[in-house]
């Protein structure tokens, strides 16, 4: 269901950012494994499942864009292209995620590959920057999908 007021969004967008903490805290366990792209494969996995459930959270996920009032589905899409996502409004393909990862900026994910090999301070600072790349991803599409929401409810009351 599409979030209908500002105080929904916020609650909503705090429950988000709680649920992204635990994810990149998956994320950053699984970078202290010393096994070649193990870390990689479990941040695709985590992104793959949490980027779906945010989309979710906001009532902008395809599923549910497909039940909505036509005309309420057009202003979600050019809410988004307005926003500039990428992701809101369509599935989220493995390829998609990968991306996502990419954006975030490979060059960590190469220090943190380097770092995991270290002894213990390289396993803190892989973990560390894991979490670090993995929060930003997540909350990078927590504040675009408030965004969108935000722009939709401004949109259905005339506030343009």
């Amino acid at each position: 269901m599409l979030v209908s007021t500002k105080e929904e969004l916020g609650r909503i967008r705090t429950e988000c950012m709680k649920m992204s903490r635990k994810r990149a805290l998956i994320s950053a366990a699984a970078s202290v494994v010393p096994l070649p792209f193990t870390d990689i494969a479990t941040d695709l996995a985590v992104l793959r499942n949490i980027i779906p459930k945010i989309t979710q959270k906001f009532g902008l996920a395809k599923e549910q864009m497909d039940g909505y009032d036509p005309q309420v589905s057009l202003l979600i899409y050019e809410a988004a292209r307005d926003a500039g996502s990428k992701i809101i409004g369509k599935y989220l393909t493995r390829d998609l995620a990968f991306r996502l990862l990419k954006k975030a900026g490979m060059k960590r994910l190469t220090t943190k590959q380097v770092a995991r090999y270290l002894p213990l301070v390289g396993q803190v600072v892989s973990a560390g920057i894991s979490y670090a790349g993995m929060m930003l991803v997540i909350r990078h599409h927590i504040n675009e999908c408030h965004k969108v929401a935000a722009m939709v409810i401004d949109r259905q009351t005339g506030w343009k």
